[in-house]
């Protein structure tokens, strides 16, 4: 069977391109420690069943952790945020926000606008990251992920307040959890 030189020079090419394309994959997920999108950065893990009847997100809510740092157990399910629809998440300015965000039905997503915060609500995984808001304002919160017939009602909203002006009576305590 004759293989013309062009085909030759493509299929070698072609090789060569797969070859490539799996090293750099196996060169980020090795050496540069890179991860899949959507993975927990802190691996923990919920069962969506009981998300809503047991655990943190059974009460949703900031919760107070030093002087200034606060967490927030943050709900996605459809096609609302628990805290922050119906009402805003209240945060006070320049104090470190740890987010733990889950969702117990579908894939959902969370974006604050104007902020670099972006990530993705994924049943059974929590996907947990920090932020400063430095200033007070108000901010969106958006679902950035098509999660149904209603997707596009799904907001939020966050309020971000001078730190002399943060009301701490609506925190979430312990006993609460």
């Amino acid at each position: 069977m004759h293989i013309h030189r062009f085909e030759k020079l493509w299929i070698g090419l072609s090789l060569f391109l797969i070859a490539c394309f799996i090293g750099i994959v196996m060169f980020g997920f090795t050496v540069l420690d890179l991860k899949v999108p959507g993975s927990s950065q802190t691996g923990e893990q919920v069962n969506p069943m009981t998300v809503l009847s047991e655990g943190p997100f059974s009460t949703p809510g900031v919760r107070k952790v030093e002087e200034d740092h606060y967490e927030v157990y943050m709900v996605a399910q459809k096609f609302l945020f628990r805290p922050g629809s119906g009402q805003p998440l209240v945060l006070p300015a320049d104090t470190r926000v740890t987010f733990h965000v889950t969702s117990p039905d579908v894939i959902h997503g969370f974006e604050v606008v104007g902020t670099n915060i972006n990530s993705m609500a994924i049943p059974g995984q929590i996907a947990t990251f920090g932020t400063i808001f430095p200033e007070p304002g108000t901010y969106g919160v958006i679902c950035h992920e098509y999660c149904g017939a209603a997707h596009h009602t799904m907001q939020g909203q966050i309020k971000v307040v001078p730190k002399s002006e943060y009301d701490e009576s609506n925190l979430v305590t312990a006993s609460a959890q």
